[in-house]
């Protein structure tokens, strides 16, 4: 039997009938032989003095594990911020390059900021593909356009859509997630996790477990195919979720607060040889309390709030050991080129300065008044478990990225600099060692293609392909003292920017606090720090410091004058331009279809529908209407719901009651209830909220974001109920929980049902109109008279 590739002439004959003809079968393509499975393994807001594989002080000793038979990378750089990284991990290519200038939710119309992944530069997996490489993805994406990850897509740009590549994912699309009710996908499919908490769920454990089933499965019929898989842990992103018996372990080891936690691990860090013997700790970011000046109540809490993240590490650590575990077993762990990265980008500083109960207040206009000393005492055993999504203060973030400077978002190394380590006992003949040389993400999809060898792909999905921006690492495996291979590499995050250029960095701090929505100064103020990375590893001592700037014949100024120049140099050949360093502004902003439309209507069905895709019902006054049918034995639960536990509003049945409940940040909880049950038949509910009169605009716009208003609920044409809401959320509900009609898909709004509950009438159809004319009615009732109505019921 004659066989072809595909692509390549056909090589039989073609006659009149069968008998007169020559069959040939196209083959599917194969992988070089002896090509190396690959298993990416990452870790999210992990600093790089957080682990103890590289100084810190929560135990992972399956990654150290790892280490020890592989390498340990110690000067390795993220873009400092979660999407912006993984597109560069998945395609080769410098984020604005390909579109993720920042996260999905902040894109723009330019083609570095559109959160478009480009056709041109194709990812792994769509890569693989062709040289018979299965591919699966696990966990946290956060790669597509949040518009564009609902149910009605479009998928390209999905992890099993054509750009990506992968054959399957399991996982969830939005950049954090409740790690107890997360928002799953089975490929394209929402499905819910497969069981509840109270019945031994948890996020991370469920990736291992499917991680463990895909490869089997793949291995158990295809042993000779190589596989490709790029686990993605929700942990250690906020919220910070874990068994309490993981977080006892934890118990009284942060007392002594973060100063002196930094001062520990630094310690170690010179004793592993992961840090240079003359590196000093960086200065702590203005504004962050000392620990010493902290009150009793403050450490208390501040200090569970750590114990509560280590917990998270050390329990995504054990995952990882299971993961493993099953690859040497199955005896597949030997050529596997396995990457565990330990961040992508450094610990968050986006808790405040106070820690967070729930993380959904930062959606509201004054976050850390929302969140009090003492509410968040009275919780402190909460922390971690069903109903909380907890972030823990900046002081703990800077500590966990010790001893750089800053943490995430920014391009000092607290933002970029991340641990990685490098396992393939096939392909690596050192065991335990660390390498120096200077890398970025971009580097691992060359990296990859070279330790499998396979040229980069000229053409993908029938297009053109760019070229790789990255470089390999592999010289780097076996030679300790090879030169950096990558010697130039340009940052930039929300007007933040760097350039390494060899020895020397120049990088700016654009003046915005981790949490906070606009920068100090503009970009023509920024001040441009100059450092010797050799004597000064940690950007301690700034060159640029007290410079007179006009004396251009000055060395000092020279240099950095050459490294800003490098810097716009590079920023105008990857897209960088223009800097955008506008944070509420693309925040609030939305999708084209989205702005053009102010009504919307709905089936039963709809569910799973993500924020930048749902009905805009922040900031101005709108109106809803449902009609359902209830059954001769009545019905409960909810019928439309925005949102989950962090923040969010949804209109249900409670008792065969009509009720609307508004959750602010999840510390002001809103009711607003009809007196009567309604009885079995089809039936028409009605909410509208408007928005406060002094607090808004002739177009219906609001003066101010999250003002509150007047909710009225009517059933059947007349209304039932009203109630002030004080305030409202400003820019957004949550970064997972959605849209949903007939059902609440995750944590729920409110606790007056369970989570993951559904409406056990019918929802025939939801219509919710946003336009400031007509959302509502316009025979307006006045306050006096619906109260006037619903006393004559």
């Amino acid at each position: 039997m004659k066989t072809y590739h595909e692509g390549e002439r056909f090589p039989g004959r073609i006659g009149r009938t069968w008998e007169e003809s020559e069959p040939a079968f196209p083959v599917p393509p194969e992988a070089p032989k002896g090509a190396p499975n690959i298993l990416y393994i990452i870790l999210d807001d992990v600093g790089y003095g957080a682990c103890d594989t590289f100084g810190g002080l929560v135990e992972t000793p399956n990654i150290t594990r790892l280490a020890g038979n592989g390498l340990r990378y110690t000067n390795f750089h993220t873009t400092a911020l979660c999407s912006p990284t993984r597109a560069c991990l998945l395609t080769g290519r410098n984020h604005h390059s390909v579109g993720m200038a920042n996260i999905t939710e902040l894109a723009t119309g330019f083609p570095g900021y559109d959160a478009r992944q480009k056709p041109d530069k194709a990812a792994i997996g769509a890569m693989l593909h062709q040289h018979g490489y299965a591919s699966f993805a696990l966990g946290k994406w956060h790669n597509t356009p949040s518009e564009e990850s609902g149910p009605s897509g479009p998928f390209d740009r999905w992890p099993d859509g054509p750009l990506f590549g992968f054959d399957r994912f399991y996982g969830f699309m939005g950049g954090d997630n409740n790690q107890w009710y997360p928002k799953l996908y089975a490929g394209r499919e929402a499905i819910d996790p497969p069981r509840l908490p109270q019945e031994g769920y948890h996020l991370s454990e469920d990736l291992a477990d499917k991680t463990v089933d895909f490869i089997s499965n793949h291995a158990s019929l295809t042993p000779e195919k190589p596989w490709l898989a790029y686990l993605a842990f929700g942990a250690c992103h906020a919220p910070h979720h874990v068994w309490p018996e993981w977080i006892e372990k934890y118990r009284g080891k942060f007392d002594m607060g973060w100063d002196r936690y930094r001062e520990q691990v630094l310690a170690r860090q010179k004793q592993l040889g992961v840090i240079p013997a003359n590196a000093a700790l960086a200065p702590m970011l203005e504004g962050v309390p000392r620990w010493d000046d902290l009150s009793d109540d403050q450490k208390r809490l501040f200090a569970r709030m750590a114990e509560v993240y280590a917990a998270f590490l050390s329990h995504a650590d054990a995952q990882i050991g299971r993961v493993v575990e099953y690859l040497e077993r199955s005896g597949q762990l030997d050529n596997t080129l396995l990457f565990v990265f330990i961040g992508d980008n450094g610990c968050s500083g986006e808790g405040t300065n106070s820690g967070l109960f729930n993380e959904g207040a930062l959606g509201t206009e004054r976050p850390e008044t929302v969140e009090t000393l003492e509410g968040n005492l009275q919780r402190i055993d909460r922390l971690g478990q069903p109903g909380s999504y907890n972030h823990f203060p900046v002081g703990w973030a800077l500590a966990m990225n010790a001893p750089f400077k800053l943490c995430k978002q920014y391009t000092h190394f607290g933002g970029t600099r991340n641990p990685l380590v490098v396992h393939w006992p096939k392909g690596i003949q050192a065991r335990g060692e660390i390498r120096t040389q200077f890398h970025h993400v971009i580097d691992i999809v060359p990296t990859i293609l070279k330790a499998a060898r396979i040229e980069a792909p000229a053409v993908v999905n029938s297009v053109s392909q760019a070229p790789m921006e990255g470089v390999p690492m592999n010289y780097s495996f076996d030679d300790a003292d090879a030169p950096t291979h990558h010697p130039t590499q340009y940052f930039e995050m929300l007007g933040n920017r760097a350039i390494v250029n060899g020895k020397w960095k120049a990088v700016t701090y654009h003046g915005r606090k981790p949490w906070e929505n606009h920068a100090a100064w503009s970009f023509d103020e920024d001040h441009w720090e100059v450092y010797d990375l050799e004597k000064d590893p940690t950007e301690c001592h700034d060159l640029m410091a007290q410079r007179d700037l006009s004396k251009q014949d000055d060395p000092a100024v020279k240099r950095m004058i050459h490294l800003v120049g490098l810097w716009w140099a590079e920023a105008g050949r990857y897209n960088v331009l223009p800097l955008d360093d506008r944070f509420q502004e693309r925040l609030l902003g939305r999708a084209e279809l989205a702005k053009k439309r102010t009504r919307f209507t709905f089936g039963l069905g709809a569910v799973r529908i993500p924020e930048a895709a749902a009905p805009d019902t922040k900031n101005r006054s709108w109106a809803m209407t449902a009609e359902i049918e209830i059954p001769e034995q009545g019905a409960e639960g909810p019928i439309v719901v925005m949102g989950g536990d962090t923040a969010g509003w949804s209109l249900y049945l409670k008792g065969g009651v009509p009720t609307f409940c508004y959750n602010f940040a999840a510390v002001e909880y809103t009711y607003i209830r009809a007196q009567q049950k309604i009885g079995p038949g089809r039936h028409t509910l009605r909410f509208e909220f408007e928005i406060q009169p002094e607090h808004r605009t002739d177009t219906g716009k609001p003066v101010i974001y999250g003002a509150g208003g007047m909710g009225r609920l009517a059933v059947d044409g007349k209304w039932v109920a009203e109630g002030r809401i004080p305030q409202t959320m400003a820019f957004m509900y949550s970064l997972d929980e959605t849209f949903d009609v007939g059902c609440d898909k995750g944590a729920p709004v409110t606790d007056e049902y369970e989570p993951l509950a559904a409406f056990t009438g019918k929802v025939v159809e939801v219509t919710v109109d946003l336009h400031p004319e007509t959302a509502l009615e316009p025979a307006r009732h006045t306050d006096a008279q619906v109260t006037q109505a619903m006393a004559r019921q």
